[in-house]
């Protein structure tokens, strides 16, 4: 295996973590005003991700260093070329930071208020622009996609609610593994609805990814997608948290390997792999020093699960 295919493996992997420890975030999230009813249940959920919030963003920042360093001119292009929708994520990212990080600062239900709805926007915002820049990045990249309109393509669309739609049911089988008594069941009244839309607009979406631009080895990227959207559905109808979230975190890192996978060698309209890579030594030291970093990162981040792992009940809920 050469280098540059080894690290835009590494590139996606970086993502694949990223969508799958962010994606229960924003699932999280965007169902805060759906089962946020009052105080107590909104502090409860937050409760959920607030341990663990940050250090999965890390993954973000940590992938696109990466895909700086070792692909730099998919990262000029694609920063030059999605500028707006990048933009218009690191604003939401960062409003719904300020809205965790203040939330508790003031204590007055008008504050709280401001903070929710940054919570809710900069959860909603991110999948559903994530979602589309990565269709666009697998059917091919319009000339003028600095711009959001010339993105916002039926396939484009397709993978904003399918993305998004995966990740509300990713957050809400995290929230019934988190919570017990009232909160859990609450949670569990909304699979139907939430798990039809996630295979639904998931399914479509990996099924036009892999009829579209799919390689043969990606057909079972796809089927693993489907099977944990499936699964992830039913073991939360029989109340199996633990498989039913795992089959889920299946489903989003299958659906971005079948992204990854489908957009193969081409990064960018006329860049593939190869001539998008930094210099044979720069990725040398990049992948000892990887070698070295990421087993000691991914220990450090499962020990903190593992810390924070007893479920969160919201008091005063009947």
């Amino acid at each position: 295996m050469d280098l540059p295919l080894l690290w835009f493996i590494i590139i996606a992997f970086l993502f694949a973590g990223y969508f799958l420890l962010e994606g229960f975030d924003f699932g999280v999230g965007i169902l805060l005003p759906v089962l946020g009813r009052d105080e107590a249940r909104r502090a409860a959920l937050l409760r959920t991700i607030g341990p663990v919030w940050d250090g999965n963003e890390v993954w973000l920042i940590t992938a696109g260093g990466a895909l700086f360093a070792a692909f730099p001119e998919w990262y000029a292009s694609m920063f030059s070329g999605f500028y707006l929708p990048l933009f218009l994520i690191l604003l939401a990212l960062i409003v719904r930071i300020v809205g965790l990080e203040w939330r508790a600062k003031v204590d007055g239900d008008r504050w709280r208020a401001w903070c929710d709805a940054g919570i809710i926007i900069g959860s909603w915002a991110p999948p559903v622009l994530w979602g589309v820049a990565v269709a666009n990045l697998v059917a091919g990249v319009p000339a003028d996609a600095h711009l959001v309109y010339p993105l916002l393509r039926p396939v484009g669309l397709l993978g904003g609610a399918g993305l998004t739609a995966v990740f509300v049911l990713h957050g809400l089988t995290f929230l019934r593994l988190k919570t017990a008594g009232a909160l859990r069941a609450e949670a569990g009244r909304l699979l139907a609805p939430v798990a039809a839309a996630a295979i639904l607009l998931g399914g479509a979406f990996a099924l036009v990814v892999q009829l579209g631009h799919g390689k043969d080895w990606t057909w079972a990227a796809a089927g693993v997608a489907a099977a944990g959207l499936l699964a992830g559905a039913a073991a939360a109808a029989r109340g199996r948290d633990g498989i039913a979230f795992t089959a889920t975190a299946a489903a989003v890192i299958a659906v971005t390997v079948l992204a990854f996978g489908a957009m193969f060698p081409l990064v960018w309209p006329g860049l593939d792999v190869h001539a998008a890579a930094s210099s044979a030594y720069t990725l040398k030291v990049m992948t000892w020093a990887a070698a070295v970093m990421t087993p000691l990162v991914m220990i450090y981040q499962g020990w903190t699960y593992w810390v924070f792992r007893r479920r969160i009940t919201a008091e005063r809920v009947g």
